[in-house]
């Protein structure tokens, strides 16, 4: 089973990309949610594994397989036209606890 980190560069990537999406949604590989959701189970046995609200209505999801580590990040219009906006390997889920800012050196 792979494993992979989506660490801080890649979601400030995605939050980069979820504001541009609509421009972006013309150029990209998109098409209604459904198939997207229906090609990636299908194709990669990929699910949702973690959901986040954009701007002006858009919705970032990552898909990932812990069978094969593979994932993707889609961008859902609230026209329900989803883009797929990144996707790799190694996908390996986290629950970090944040960090305490402590004064005490």
């Amino acid at each position: 089973m792979f494993r992979t980190t989506i660490g801080l560069t890649a979601l400030g990537l995605t939050a980069a990309l979820i504001t541009t999406a609509p421009a972006a949604a013309q150029g990209r590989n998109c098409a209604p949610r459904e198939v997207v959701v229906q090609r990636l189970a299908e194709k990669y046995g990929e699910s949702r594994q973690a959901t986040g609200i954009g701007q002006q209505g858009m919705v970032m999801e990552t898909f990932a397989s812990a069978e094969s580590g593979s994932w993707t990040i889609t961008v859902t219009m609230p026209t329900g036209m989803t883009c797929l906006m990144a996707s790799g390997q190694s996908f390996e889920a986290l629950a970090e606890a944040v960090p305490t800012t402590d004064n005490d050196a």
